[in-house]
């Protein structure tokens, strides 16, 4: 008899496959510059592989939705963009950096497989009645990524070089491979009476299913008013992280005496999250998802403003204050979307979240880059600003409940 798949087995991919993708843009980075010796080649590596998921999420989880064994299309996913990384840093140097920047961007379209497609699938590992605390705990694998996997790229290509960073985020997410092979089928679906044979659909038949199935997915997200206001607040929160990622290098020298020592803004975030989500991994059940969704946000708005008394106590203390209410939004998130998704959509509804979220974070840096030139004060109260804005947008859109009030016949 077959061994069943257990959640351990897919926690410990996961962690090594985000460990990998959390590490590989830092190690891209620092080898395009080691190589290239310019910043902006360095950046465009990192910004290239990361801005093409927002394209690549919808399609990518369209194609998981139908395939009957998705775990073996995720990780020919996976393959593909360890693939990747390999034929940027083989190319650095070698190739037109246009070409490399090619094939960064189209390596970041298969970005949202190790997180929303990953997701996705664990519905099918766990039981319902556990699915609140396997949520909570898959969410601390993308905290204990975010805090492990920059921490790799600097101590390793301290030790042994940029391109050695590069290789061992390529391992770690080949280590994953086997847990995403042997993730659960999808059910048979049940058997239907038999009808004349019908001609094989076309190329262009089975992509307009794809496209009415991407419409689909769209519509569930917009449509279903708690998805929604869970999506619209997890991005614009989004916005605001980017923002602040903008001003942690000048918020390092002006107030902890070097531009690198700001990455212990995000450390300390990163330590905070892990501890909130074991937690809420502890008290699945103890507030709802719906209510930590906005409240995470003012939580989020809380940190920021504290970083504005610009004493270096102050700035760990809000790095802690800011994971508080980002790791619990990331779990509350991930339980509406499994509440809420049907399960022929639930891969393309995850992927395409991750993706807006991650429009989102690239758009709230590339707005904060300008304003933190002119003011650093000025650009940290504008994230605030934002966070405080995600938390308001969440009530933007009517509940469930009262658009049942206002509409109460049967559908």
């Amino acid at each position: 008899m077959r061994r069943r798949y257990s959640l351990r087995w897919y926690l410990a991919g996961a962690v090594a496959a985000r460990a990998g993708d959390e590490m590989s843009g830092p190690a891209l980075m620092l080898a395009g510059f080691a190589v290239a010796g310019s910043t902006v080649e360095a950046s465009s590596l990192l910004a290239g592989i990361t801005i093409s998921a927002a394209v690549g999420g919808p399609l990518l989880g369209a194609l998981l939705d139908r395939a009957g064994r998705p775990g073996r299309l995720l990780a020919w996913a996976l393959i593909m963009y360890a693939a990747g990384l390999g034929a940027v840093l083989v190319g650095l140097g070698r190739l037109p950096f246009a070409v490399i920047l090619v094939i960064a961007v189209v390596t970041g379209l298969l970005g949202p497989a190790l997180s929303g497609g990953w997701t996705a699938q664990l519905p099918r590992v766990v039981p319902g009645d556990h699915l609140p605390r396997a949520n909570a705990l898959d969410a601390m694998t993308f905290s204990v990524a975010s805090l492990a996997g920059p921490a790799l790229a600097g101590g390793v290509a301290e030790a042994l070089g940029a391109s050695s960073a590069v290789v061992v985020s390529v391992a770690l997410i080949a280590v994953a491979l086997p847990a995403a092979w042997m993730l659960p089928a999808r059910p048979a679906r049940p058997a239907r009476p038999a009808r004349p044979a019908r001609p094989a659909r076309t190329r262009g038949a089975r992509t307009a299913s794809v496209i009415s199935d991407l419409d689909a997915g769209i519509r569930i997200i917009v449509g279903r008013p708690s998805l929604a206001r869970a999506t619209l607040t997890s991005v614009v929160s989004c916005i605001a992280q980017g923002m602040l990622t903008a001003c942690i290098p000048l918020l390092g020298e002006r107030v902890l005496g070097s531009p690198g020592r700001g990455a212990v803004l995000l450390s300390c975030a990163a330590v905070s999250a892990l501890a909130a989500e074991a937690v809420l991994a502890r008290f699945p059940r103890a507030v709802a998802p719906d209510t930590i969704i906005w409240a995470s946000a003012l939580v989020q708005a809380a940190a920021l403003a504290l970083v504005t008394v610009g004493s270096p106590v102050a700035l760990i203390a809000a790095g802690l204050v800011a994971g508080i209410g980002e790791g619990p939004q990331l779990a509350a998130l991930f339980a509406i979307r499994h509440r809420e998704a049907p399960d022929h959509l639930r891969g393309q509804i995850f992927t395409t979240g991750a993706s807006l979220k991650t429009t989102g974070f690239a758009l709230g840096a590339a707005v904060a880059g300008p304003v933190v030139t002119w003011s650093l004060r000025g650009a940290v109260v504008a994230a605030a600003s934002v966070a405080v804005t995600a938390a308001l947008a969440y009530f933007t859109i009517r509940s469930p409940r009262a658009l049942t009030a206002l509409d109460p016949a049967p559908r």
